[in-house]
Protein backbone atom coordinates (compact mmCIF):
# COMPACT_ATOMS: atom_id res chain seq x y z
CA UNK A 1 0.00 0.00 0.00
CA UNK A 2 1.42 3.53 -0.62
CA UNK A 3 1.96 6.47 1.41
CA UNK A 4 -1.16 8.13 -0.06
CA UNK A 5 -2.92 5.06 0.63
CA UNK A 6 -2.15 5.62 4.06
CA UNK A 7 -3.37 9.52 4.67
CA UNK A 8 -5.83 10.57 6.49
CA UNK A 9 -8.54 11.22 3.91
CA UNK A 10 -8.08 7.80 2.21
CA UNK A 11 -8.28 5.50 5.28
CA UNK A 12 -11.49 7.41 6.45
CA UNK A 13 -13.47 7.14 2.83
CA UNK A 14 -11.95 3.44 3.24
CA UNK A 15 -13.63 3.15 6.56
CA UNK A 16 -16.75 4.40 5.83
CA UNK A 17 -17.34 2.95 2.48
CA UNK A 18 -17.20 -0.38 4.32
CA UNK A 19 -19.34 -0.16 7.11
CA UNK A 20 -22.13 2.39 5.77
CA UNK A 21 -23.68 0.37 3.52
CA UNK A 22 -24.62 -2.21 6.30
CA UNK A 23 -26.10 0.22 8.78
CA UNK A 24 -22.69 1.79 10.72
CA UNK A 25 -21.38 5.16 10.84
CA UNK A 26 -17.41 5.96 11.44
CA UNK A 27 -16.42 8.99 13.11
CA UNK A 28 -12.19 10.29 13.41
CA UNK A 29 -10.83 11.55 16.68
CA UNK A 30 -7.00 11.62 17.78
CA UNK A 31 -6.25 9.35 20.30
CA UNK A 32 -4.89 12.79 22.59
CA UNK A 33 -8.45 13.73 22.54
CA UNK A 34 -9.98 10.67 24.18
CA UNK A 35 -6.36 10.39 26.33
CA UNK A 36 -7.11 13.75 27.54
CA UNK A 37 -10.68 12.95 29.14
CA UNK A 38 -9.59 9.35 30.75
CA UNK A 39 -8.09 8.47 34.02
CA UNK A 40 -4.19 6.95 32.85
CA UNK A 41 -5.11 3.56 33.64
CA UNK A 42 -8.00 4.12 30.11
CA UNK A 43 -5.25 5.65 28.35
CA UNK A 44 -4.52 4.34 24.85
CA UNK A 45 -0.64 4.11 23.90
CA UNK A 46 -0.24 6.01 20.99
CA UNK A 47 0.49 9.23 19.97
CA UNK A 48 -1.33 12.38 20.35
CA UNK A 49 -2.08 13.12 17.17
CA UNK A 50 -2.58 8.95 15.98
CA UNK A 51 -6.08 8.66 13.77
CA UNK A 52 -8.68 6.50 15.22
CA UNK A 53 -12.48 6.13 14.27
CA UNK A 54 -15.83 5.21 16.85
CA UNK A 55 -18.09 2.88 15.42
CA UNK A 56 -21.61 3.27 16.09
CA UNK A 57 -24.13 0.69 14.69
CA UNK A 58 -27.15 2.28 14.02
CA UNK A 59 -31.28 0.99 13.96
CA UNK A 60 -30.28 -0.39 10.24
CA UNK A 61 -27.44 -2.71 10.69
CA UNK A 62 -29.95 -5.66 12.32
CA UNK A 63 -31.38 -5.86 8.90
CA UNK A 64 -28.29 -4.70 6.94
CA UNK A 65 -25.67 -6.40 9.10
CA UNK A 66 -26.72 -9.13 11.67
CA UNK A 67 -29.00 -11.13 9.54
CA UNK A 68 -27.17 -11.62 6.39
CA UNK A 69 -24.36 -12.43 8.77
CA UNK A 70 -26.26 -15.18 10.82
CA UNK A 71 -27.39 -16.67 8.00
CA UNK A 72 -24.37 -16.92 6.34
CA UNK A 73 -22.32 -18.42 9.81
CA UNK A 74 -23.53 -20.97 12.45
CA UNK A 75 -23.05 -19.02 14.83
CA UNK A 76 -21.60 -21.91 17.12
CA UNK A 77 -19.12 -20.11 18.88
CA UNK A 78 -18.48 -19.01 22.79
CA UNK A 79 -19.82 -15.28 22.12
CA UNK A 80 -23.02 -13.41 21.83
CA UNK A 81 -23.69 -13.92 18.03
CA UNK A 82 -24.34 -9.90 17.85
CA UNK A 83 -20.02 -9.49 19.50
CA UNK A 84 -19.45 -12.12 16.73
CA UNK A 85 -21.26 -10.19 13.51
CA UNK A 86 -18.96 -6.95 15.04
CA UNK A 87 -15.57 -8.79 14.96
CA UNK A 88 -16.18 -9.90 11.80
CA UNK A 89 -17.56 -6.26 10.46
CA UNK A 90 -14.34 -4.71 11.84
CA UNK A 91 -12.32 -7.61 10.40
CA UNK A 92 -12.81 -6.23 6.95
CA UNK A 93 -11.43 -2.93 7.96
CA UNK A 94 -8.76 -4.65 8.88
CA UNK A 95 -8.24 -6.66 5.87
CA UNK A 96 -7.94 -3.49 3.67
CA UNK A 97 -4.72 -2.58 4.99
CA UNK A 98 -1.41 -3.97 5.50
CA UNK A 99 -1.16 -6.36 8.64
CA UNK A 100 -0.63 -4.83 11.97
CA UNK A 101 -1.68 -0.95 10.43
CA UNK A 102 -5.18 -0.99 12.04
CA UNK A 103 -5.75 -2.08 15.76
CA UNK A 104 -9.57 -2.83 16.85
CA UNK A 105 -10.90 -2.76 20.51
CA UNK A 106 -14.87 -3.55 20.73
CA UNK A 107 -16.77 -2.11 23.32
CA UNK A 108 -17.02 -5.89 25.07
CA UNK A 109 -12.98 -6.16 25.55
CA UNK A 110 -11.86 -6.61 29.09
CA UNK A 111 -8.25 -6.72 30.09
CA UNK A 112 -8.01 -9.57 32.57
CA UNK A 113 -9.11 -7.33 35.86
CA UNK A 114 -12.19 -6.80 34.07
CA UNK A 115 -11.60 -3.32 32.92
CA UNK A 116 -12.79 -1.94 29.62
CA UNK A 117 -10.16 -1.74 27.23
CA UNK A 118 -11.60 1.37 25.68
CA UNK A 119 -14.22 3.58 26.87
CA UNK A 120 -16.67 3.67 24.35
CA UNK A 121 -18.96 6.16 25.35
CA UNK A 122 -16.09 8.81 25.92
CA UNK A 123 -14.68 8.44 22.52
CA UNK A 124 -18.22 8.83 21.20
CA UNK A 125 -18.29 11.95 22.46
CA UNK A 126 -14.83 13.29 21.53
CA UNK A 127 -15.73 12.46 18.25
CA UNK A 128 -18.30 14.59 17.92
CA UNK A 129 -20.71 11.38 17.65
CA UNK A 130 -23.08 11.23 20.64
CA UNK A 131 -23.52 13.16 23.59
CA UNK A 132 -22.17 11.31 26.61
CA UNK A 133 -24.72 12.79 29.68
CA UNK A 134 -23.25 12.50 33.14
CA UNK A 135 -24.34 13.60 36.64
CA UNK A 136 -21.87 16.06 36.33
CA UNK A 137 -24.01 17.42 33.23
CA UNK A 138 -26.93 18.20 35.76
CA UNK A 139 -27.32 21.27 37.65
CA UNK A 140 -27.44 20.67 41.73
CA UNK A 141 -26.32 17.20 41.81
CA UNK A 142 -29.58 16.28 42.64
CA UNK A 143 -28.40 12.54 43.76
CA UNK A 144 -26.31 13.23 46.11
CA UNK A 145 -24.10 10.15 46.59
CA UNK A 146 -25.75 7.78 44.77
CA UNK A 147 -24.01 6.21 41.78
CA UNK A 148 -25.04 7.47 38.25
CA UNK A 149 -24.47 6.04 35.12
CA UNK A 150 -23.79 7.88 32.12
CA UNK A 151 -25.32 7.37 28.38
CA UNK A 152 -24.84 8.50 25.22
CA UNK A 153 -27.16 10.34 23.06
CA UNK A 154 -26.67 10.77 19.42
CA UNK A 155 -28.75 13.86 17.29
CA UNK A 156 -30.22 10.94 14.69
CA UNK A 157 -31.27 7.93 16.46
CA UNK A 158 -31.50 9.18 20.03
CA UNK A 159 -31.02 6.20 22.50
CA UNK A 160 -31.79 4.10 19.52
CA UNK A 161 -27.88 3.16 18.36
CA UNK A 162 -24.50 1.74 20.28
CA UNK A 163 -21.04 2.17 20.50
CA UNK A 164 -19.42 -0.89 19.10
CA UNK A 165 -15.68 0.08 19.35
CA UNK A 166 -12.47 1.81 17.74
CA UNK A 167 -10.49 1.84 15.19
CA UNK A 168 -6.55 2.71 15.41
CA UNK A 169 -4.15 3.71 12.74
CA UNK A 170 -0.66 3.06 14.29
CA UNK A 171 0.97 4.91 11.48
CA UNK A 172 -1.49 7.41 10.78
CA UNK A 173 -1.43 10.48 12.16
CA UNK A 174 -3.37 13.66 11.72
CA UNK A 175 -1.92 16.70 13.65
CA UNK A 176 -4.72 18.84 11.59
CA UNK A 177 -8.08 16.86 12.25
CA UNK A 178 -10.46 19.49 12.85
CA UNK A 179 -12.61 18.96 16.69
CA UNK A 180 -16.16 18.74 16.49
CA UNK A 181 -18.28 18.99 19.40
CA UNK A 182 -20.88 16.31 19.96
CA UNK A 183 -24.46 17.97 18.75
CA UNK A 184 -26.31 18.62 22.74
CA UNK A 185 -29.43 17.60 22.10
CA UNK A 186 -30.85 17.27 25.62
CA UNK A 187 -29.65 20.86 26.26
CA UNK A 188 -31.63 20.93 29.81
CA UNK A 189 -30.79 20.38 32.98
CA UNK A 190 -34.37 18.87 34.12
CA UNK A 191 -34.75 17.06 30.39
CA UNK A 192 -31.09 15.82 31.27
CA UNK A 193 -31.88 14.70 35.02
CA UNK A 194 -34.43 12.78 33.00
CA UNK A 195 -33.08 11.05 30.96
CA UNK A 196 -30.59 9.88 33.52
CA UNK A 197 -33.35 8.63 35.83
CA UNK A 198 -34.90 6.83 33.07
CA UNK A 199 -31.31 4.70 32.06
CA UNK A 200 -30.18 4.45 35.36
CA UNK A 201 -33.83 3.10 37.26
CA UNK A 202 -35.81 2.10 34.20
CA UNK A 203 -32.98 0.95 31.38
CA UNK A 204 -35.57 -2.51 30.76
CA UNK A 205 -38.63 0.07 29.43
CA UNK A 206 -35.99 1.32 27.12
CA UNK A 207 -38.36 4.85 27.46
CA UNK A 208 -34.63 6.61 27.79
CA UNK A 209 -33.94 6.20 24.01
CA UNK A 210 -36.91 8.50 23.33
CA UNK A 211 -35.50 11.21 25.33
CA UNK A 212 -35.79 13.44 22.17
CA UNK A 213 -37.93 12.91 18.44
CA UNK A 214 -35.76 10.30 16.56
CA UNK A 215 -35.45 9.67 12.83
CA UNK A 216 -34.83 6.07 13.29
CA UNK A 217 -35.22 2.96 16.16
CA UNK A 218 -35.04 -0.50 16.26
CA UNK A 219 -37.54 -2.74 14.55
CA UNK A 220 -39.85 -5.23 16.44
CA UNK A 221 -37.92 -7.98 15.79
CA UNK A 222 -34.76 -6.43 16.72
CA UNK A 223 -36.25 -5.25 20.35
CA UNK A 224 -37.54 -8.52 20.70
CA UNK A 225 -33.84 -10.02 20.43
CA UNK A 226 -32.69 -7.51 22.28
CA UNK A 227 -34.85 -8.05 25.44
CA UNK A 228 -34.53 -11.69 25.22
CA UNK A 229 -32.18 -13.05 27.19
CA UNK A 230 -28.59 -14.39 25.43
CA UNK A 231 -29.37 -17.83 26.88
CA UNK A 232 -32.66 -18.04 24.89
CA UNK A 233 -31.55 -16.45 21.52
CA UNK A 234 -30.87 -19.12 19.97
CA UNK A 235 -33.97 -20.27 19.45
CA UNK A 236 -34.94 -16.93 17.92
CA UNK A 237 -31.80 -16.94 15.46
CA UNK A 238 -33.01 -19.91 14.29
CA UNK A 239 -36.30 -18.59 13.59
CA UNK A 240 -34.93 -15.39 11.41
CA UNK A 241 -32.74 -17.96 9.37
CA UNK A 242 -35.18 -19.83 8.85
CA UNK A 243 -37.70 -17.10 7.25
CA UNK A 244 -34.84 -15.09 5.83
CA UNK A 245 -34.25 -18.35 3.36
CA UNK A 246 -38.16 -17.93 2.33
CA UNK A 247 -38.12 -14.80 1.21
Amino acid sequence: MTENQMCPSHVSSTASSILSKVGFEVYPFKIGWYNEQVQKVFALPYPEDTLAFIVISTPEMFEKAFKPFICRQACTGVRDPIDECMMHQFSLIKQEFPEGEAETIHDFELHPNRRPKVLVQTAGHVAGAAYYYQASDVKGNPWGDKKIYGVSVHPKYGGWFALRGVIIFRNVLHPDLPRKDPPDVVSTSSLRKELLDRYNNNWQDWSFRDVVPVALKYSEEQKLYFLTPPKDRKELIMKIIKQEKFI
